[in-house]
């Protein structure tokens, strides 16, 4: 069954280790989802040249004099700066560059380049770099602007790249050249409005971490440099409105078949909203992002939850198992919104779905196992015992296992000294309690440090400490055990005093080594128990007590392993050893 779950959790997490399409898709998807919807920041517009304005302008494009009375008209009109997403690589053939560039110089105003893949880069950006000189996209040309429109405004790239299910959600802030960075448009525009000269990129081992502008607080990005965009609804307007007061305006063209629409999960938007939702996504204050590490805790999350699954329904049984993992599922769930909502992008969609199929296949096999054993122990029983007995069996088979198995162990005996001598003086009732009391201070100490008390044989005590459950340095947390039974029966003794009952003293004797461990007895009586020669020496090291005259004595195995120094002793010889046996004792 172990091997059966690696195998199990293995294939699970490979779609995430290889980020497969399928995976990647589902989360992607769910970020859309749940991403919490965003406010516009009000500090934005987007002027749509539309259908109707190209018919009135006699088509498409607008001669350069025309867009450059446009750019006029929005300052006058109060806008803090014009963005054009649209390019102008060519010389206008009315001869209306000069007019439009005079135009530009007005405003914080900005225009688009786009990639065209032909080596050819414009000026960089200045940057400033902490940490290493890593990460970020590698742009592989750019079509730049006319130098006389270039060199009277900023330019920004107009890039948009789509993810796996071609859908655009991250946009680059910078974009790496071989002579330094160039700036998205919506990152070039807020660096114009704030007055910034440069960016401050900080990056981790990974990559980039986050990218500031002066001005605003640091932007988080993945290690490409990457924003992801929260889809505000900027206000829209036109040129019969131009309702662009108090607002930096993003200047697109939304008329049929000039401008690609582009693939978004709200749908097809033009460069220029694009670009505007990017701006809008800088200024928001804890804005989503994926960290470096989400595929890391992504996969932590999906191995942790499909092995407590896993083990929820073995360990607990089918109907609690079931309760319990659906609980789980719930917290994984509502864990996974929660972080979304604060902006954390760390999916637990696939955990989910593996959670479900890890528990579908531990309820069958678990199902599949109980179903055969209730059969067999019917088979065999049915002839006879009691109906009633046989399903009591087939409720709890395990009270018919018998057998254990070899483990390393440490053993703890106790006896209470003159109990003998105190039952004979004492009246039964007082006898009891003292005994119940006795046993009492020793059962929760060793429960205290984890041992499980195997029996009382009527005044003794013997304690297992890595059995049934495993414990680790058991030695030393037995020896511990047994400074604490020490202390509990010095507190007895005084309440047995100042209630009239005589004192009592105890031996305590410890080993460590090798014996067999589990339920052993009759087919119908059996007891879960320890033996071996190592159980042996540690209840003959308690008897050595009385003739050493001291409280606790150790094993050699034992002291080599609890970690304490302790006091050596005369080496003893006990019955059936042909060897001494080195004893020890606390100081």
């Amino acid at each position: 069954m172990k091997k059966l779950i690696f195998i199990i959790l293995i294939m699970l997490m490979l779609p995430m280790l290889y980020q497969s399409t399928p995976t990647e898709i589902l989360k992607l998807k769910t970020f859309d989802s749940f991403v919490k919807q965003q406010e516009t920041s009000g500090n934005f517009v987007i002027l749509n040249i539309t259908e109707d304005d190209v018919e009135k302008e006699g088509g498409y494009p607008f001669p350069r004099k025309r867009l450059g009375e446009i750019h006029n008209t929005l300052i006058d009109k109060g806008a803090l700066g014009v963005g054009w997403v649209i390019s102008f690589p060519q010389a206008d053939r009315l001869g209306g560059d000069e007019y439009f560039a005079n135009s530009l110089k007005y405003g914080n105003s900005v225009i688009a380049m786009f990639e065209d893949g032909k080596g050819n880069f414009p000026q960089t950006t200045g940057t400033v770099i902490k940490g290493n000189n890593i990460g970020g996209i590698v742009s592989e040309g750019v079509k730049e602007n006319l130098n006389t429109l270039a060199n009277n405004t900023l330019q920004g790239l107009a890039i948009a790249p789509t993810e796996v299910d071609q859908l655009v959600r991250r946009i680059p802030l910078l974009v790496r050249t071989p002579n330094g960075w160039i700036a998205s448009f919506g990152t070039q525009v807020l660096k114009g409005l704030t007055g910034a000269k440069t960016y401050i990129i900080t990056t981790n081992d990974n990559g980039i971490q986050e990218i500031s502008i002066r001005g605003i607080p640091p932007v988080k990005t993945d290690s490409l440099g990457r924003k992801w965009i929260s889809w505000i609804e900027t206000p829209q307007t036109n040129l019969q409105e131009m309702d662009v007061a108090n607002k930096y305006v993003f200047v697109g063209v939304t008329a049929n078949g000039v401008m690609p629409q582009i693939a978004t999960p709200v749908g097809l938007l033009e460069p220029h909203k694009i670009q505007a939702a990017l701006a809008e996504s800088l200024l928001i204050q804890d804005s989503p992002y994926i960290p470096d590490w989400a595929l890391a805790v992504e996969i932590l999350i999906l191995a942790t939850t499909v092995l407590l699954a896993w083990m929820l329904i073995n360990i607990l049984g089918i109907t609690t198992g079931i309760l319990f993992t659906s609980i789980l599922f719930f917290i994984t769930a509502f864990s996974g919104y929660y972080l979304i909502q604060k902006g954390i992008l760390i999916d637990v969609t696939w955990a989910l779905i593996s959670q479900f199929i890890t528990a579908s296949t531990a309820f069958y096999l678990r199902f599949r196992e109980q179903y055969k054993l209730r059969q067999q122990i019917k088979k065999q029983f049915e002839h006879y015992l009691d109906p009633r007995q046989v399903k009591q069996l087939q409720k709890n088979p395990e009270l018919l296992k018998l057998g254990g198995e070899k483990r390393y162990a440490t053993f703890l005996f106790t006896d209470v000294r003159g109990f003998t001598s105190m039952s004979e003086t004492l009246e039964p009732e007082k006898v009891t309690y003292i005994m119940n009391k006795a046993l009492t201070a020793q059962q929760s100490a060793v429960q205290k440090h984890g041992g499980m008390v195997d029996k009382y044989i009527g005044d003794a005590m013997m304690a297992i400490f890595n059995a049934p459950l495993d414990l680790l340095n058991h030695p030393k947390i037995a020896f511990e055990c047994a400074l604490d039974i020490i202390k509990n029966m010095s507190t007895l003794n005084v309440e047995l005093q100042a209630e009239g009952l005589p004192p009592i003293a105890i031996g305590i004797g410890i080993n460590t080594g090798d014996a067999v461990i589990g339920n052993m007895g009759s087919e119908s009586r059996f007891d879960y128990t320890a033996i071996g020669d190592a159980v042996n020496t540690a209840a003959r090291l308690e008897s050595a007590t009385k003739e050493r005259n001291v409280d606790l004595l150790i094993g050699e195995s034992t002291e080599s392993l609890c970690g304490y120094h302790l006091k050596k002793l005369e080496s003893i010889k006990v019955k059936g050893k042909t060897k001494a046996l080195e004893i020890y004792t606390y100081e």
